[in-house]
């Protein structure tokens, strides 16, 4: 780690801190990292120092909500074979910049590699936020900087059959592992809570990249709730193999997938809302939902199989938008359904897809067979797109509309399959594309049972919510569904678990 010398006096005090945060990663042990970040009140005003991190931490340390911090290049917290756990503690309301890159290096970026944790716990009142160094400036772009990445050592499958893999959008030359897997199911990278990452995504070489939070063979003694991915320049959020679990993720204005499932991924997540950038999209047609078993799309093992219940994806406010094929920057469509391809399988219930060409495309022979062999499991879903109605569920290479059996409990609006063709008033969001509107993305409540959206009734609590690898501190368990949907209805607003630490638009 490099300092500037203008702040020796803020370097003496994290070395203070990681002094004492050695000392309990010592008396931890390998047990998870379950406590939060030290009590402080949230900062009022600008921090009064500045501390540049770079190069590898090898050694505890907190940062201090007072201190603003610059990523200068990828930073890797690593921990020495046989020696004490390296944590990573950041403070509620601390603010961390990824700085530009140099050349075609990446620029600034957090990575935890295995075995090293992070202990980052905000609030909704005082979230962690990982930021441009352009934002203060009011002139960041999506990808000034690099992302944030967790590693682990939990299963994973590879196309090669390889128990072990070197992560995306990272230079040869790194001075630390970049890899992931591992046998440990319920292996910790420590807790990452209200945190929120703006502008984040690099790409080293196509499909070699770094998204807003990259999670690979993360296991499931990791906490991840109340995570934000705001304008990355790749996926909002991406799960490379691993079981680690999570609740109340977003997604706003991702260049390619909202959230991406890969190389044996087990996980289990509840409550998660996506928002499409309307301006442009990825030269892989960005989606709402990508899924692969791997990219050789083998049956490798572990089969990538996510269990996702109450998630709420928010595409285009009109078909024209939905069926442009030149968006910028790379002159593709933003094609916006749920992918389920190269033979991975899926659970999805209790969710709200709106607003995409498409709905729920099951992609290539090996994924439709897992489809009709019932290992996949889709139900209790509402499921708009602007085609037709036999596009709400549907397979590819080969064609077959509708791919049957149909979901069990899911209603499809589309053009001609409805007696309207407004997705708006069909599903009855409080307003899905309207973004200053308070609780936009919540279904509404009415006294009158007819007026209410769809999305209150009929979620399901199916034996399908599985959680593979619930951990044991904490444990994970699917909270019992009685919407569908992120959100509960509109009118209660303890039901607004996305206000106050996110952010939907601007600066």
């Amino acid at each position: 780690m490099k300092n500037s010398f203008p702040i020796l006096v803020a370097l003496a005090a994290l070395i203070a801190g990681a002094s004492s945060c050695q000392k309990d990663a010592q008396k931890s042990g390998d047990r998870p990292v379950n406590a939060g970040a030290l009590a402080t009140a949230c900062p009022t005003g600008a921090p009064t120092t500045t501390v540049t991190l770079s190069g590898v931490i090898s050694s505890s340390m907190t940062l201090s909500n007072n201190t603003l911090y610059k990523l200068q290049g990828l930073v890797y917290v690593t921990s020495p074979v046989g020696g004490p756990v390296t944590t990573l503690t950041i403070q509620a309301g601390t603010r961390i910049e990824g700085q530009a890159g140099v050349g075609s290096a990446p620029g600034g970026g957090l990575i935890i590699t295995r075995g090293a944790r992070i202990n980052a716990e905000g609030n909704p009142t005082c979230p962690i936020v990982f930021t441009s160094y352009r934002q203060s400036l009011g002139t960041a772009q999506s990808g000034d900087w690099a992302g944030v990445i967790l590693l682990g050592a939990a299963p994973i499958n590879t196309a090669t059959g390889a128990t072990t893999a070197r992560v995306e959008g990272i230079p040869d030359n790194a001075p630390a592992s970049a890899e992931y897997g591992g046998t440990v199911c319920t292996d910790t990278s420590g807790i990452f809570k209200y945190v929120r990452i703006e502008y984040a995504g690099f790409a080293l070489s196509a499909n070699n990249e770094i998204n807003g939070l990259t999670l690979a063979g993360v296991g499931s003694g990791t906490v991840i709730d109340f995570v934000e991915a705001y304008k990355s320049n790749d996926d909002a959020f991406e799960f490379f193999g691993g079981t680690v679990n999570a609740k109340h993720l977003v997604s706003v204005d991702a260049l390619d997938d909202m959230f991406d499932t890969d190389n044996g991924f087990r996980g289990s997540i509840q409550y998660a809302l996506g928002m499409s950038d309307t301006t442009r999209a990825d030269f892989s047609e960005s989606n709402g939902i990508e899924s692969d078993n791997n990219s050789a799309g083998n049956g490798n093992l572990p089969q990538t199989k996510p269990v996702f219940s109450n998630m709420t994806i928010i595409g285009l406010p009109n078909a024209t938008l939905a069926n442009r094929t030149n968006m910028p920057p790379t002159g593709t469509g933003l094609y916006g359904r749920f992918q389920i391809r190269r033979n991975s399988s899926y659970v999805l219930q209790n969710s709200v897809l709106l607003g995409f060409k498409k709905g729920i495309e099951v992609d290539g022979t090996a994924s439709q067979l897992n489809w009709t062999n019932n290992s996949m499991c889709i139900s209790h879903d509402l499921i708009h797109n602007y085609t037709d109605l036999n596009s709400c569920f549907l397979g590819s290479n080969p064609l077959v509309k509708p791919l049957l059996p149909a979901p069990a409990s899911t209603i499809f609006y589309a053009p001609n399959g409805t007696t309207s063709t407004d997705e708006v008033a069909d599903l009855k969001l409080k307003d899905p594309f309207n973004r200053s509107v308070a609780g936009f993305y919540m279904p509404v409540f009415s006294p009158q049972a007819a007026l209410n959206s769809p999305a209150l009734s009929q979620p399901t609590s199916s034996s399908c919510l599985t959680v593979l690898c619930s951990g044991t501190n904490p444990v994970f368990t699917f909270d019992a569904p009685t919407f569908r949907g992120a959100f509960g209805r509109s009118d209660v607003a303890a039901n607004n678990w996305a206000t106050g630490w996110t952010k939907f638009s601007g600066q």
